[in-house]
């Protein structure tokens, strides 16, 4: 694992350690109520939920760039700093926030282990404080990004796994949540939970590690999760990395785009 995959995630140790410097950033990713009702001192509020993307051509892929310069100017973010999201665990909002950053070229974004239940030390408080607005420059990293037209001309290559990470019952099509149930055809299928420890943290480096070995996944191969609507593969992303498997792309769009268009593949797996 390089020294850039060890410090996707920061814990509370590294948090305290590190809590008054002036090149940290918080962002807290939970839902405006619970930013209000009390948040850790210094936070940025920004939950990424509201902005869904399933739009993976050419011209949506440079829509979504054009959206995160935007949201991240709004934030006070240069690019120099250290970025850390969180939200009450290591979730599927906080994994987006820093998935987001590290595709917008960001060299420092990281997500708090753990969350709010790790940081349990720390006073939280209702103050918003005031920042300037930055120009944050995109420099896109579109190595760590994965499109429709990506994952269909690589249907079925033996150096290309695709990862589905949605619920059973999604996978399964017993919740079909767009036009078309189904998978990509070929998908590896385990719940992105399954990547989490029971107090909320991440598993480590070598839990993950096994876990997705014995799934099949090679860590030689690229890697391309998908979930719903890129959140949950945000998440598996992030776990990927730390497991130390370095070719790793979210399928942006994921099943909102795949399962919603009628000129791409699907299969139908069943329970056995």
């Amino acid at each position: 694992m390089n020294q850039h995959e060890e410090k996707l995630i920061v814990d509370a140790r590294w948090l305290r350690e590190h809590r008054d410097g002036n090149d940290l950033i918080l962002i807290d990713t939970r839902p405006a109520k619970d930013f209000r009702t009390g948040h850790l001192r210094g936070a940025r509020h920004f939950d990424p939920f509201p902005f869904h993307h399933t739009d993976t051509s050419e011209r949506g892929v440079a829509e979504f760039g054009a959206q995160l310069q935007w949201i991240f100017s709004a934030l006070g973010i240069t690019g120099r700093e250290t970025v850390v999201f969180y939200e009450d665990e290591s979730g599927m909002r906080a994994s987006r926030g820093q998935w987001a950053l590290e595709y917008a070229g960001h060299p420092r974004a990281r997500m708090l282990d753990g969350g709010l239940k790790a940081a349990a030390g720390e006073k939280l408080t209702t103050e918003v404080e005031k920042y300037a607005v930055t120009d944050f420059q995109l420099n896109p990293r579109a190595e760590i990004l994965a499109t429709y037209p990506h994952l269909l001309e690589r249907l079925g290559r033996y150096e290309v796994q695709i990862f589905d990470v949605r619920s059973d019952a999604e996978y399964f099509s017993e919740r079909v949540r767009a036009k078309h149930g189904g998978a990509i055809p070929g998908s590896y299928h385990q719940d992105w939970t399954l990547a989490l420890a029971a107090d909320g943290t991440v598993k480590s480096p070598a839990e993950l590690r096994a876990q997705f070995e014995a799934l099949g996944l090679d860590p030689g191969n690229e890697i391309i999760p998908y979930c719903q609507g890129g959140y949950r593969a945000a998440h598996a992303y992030l776990a990927l990395k730390i497991a130390g498997y370095p070719k790793v792309r979210n399928y942006l769009g994921s099943w909102a785009e795949w399962g919603n268009r009628d000129d791409l593949p699907r299969e139908h797996p069943r329970r056995k």
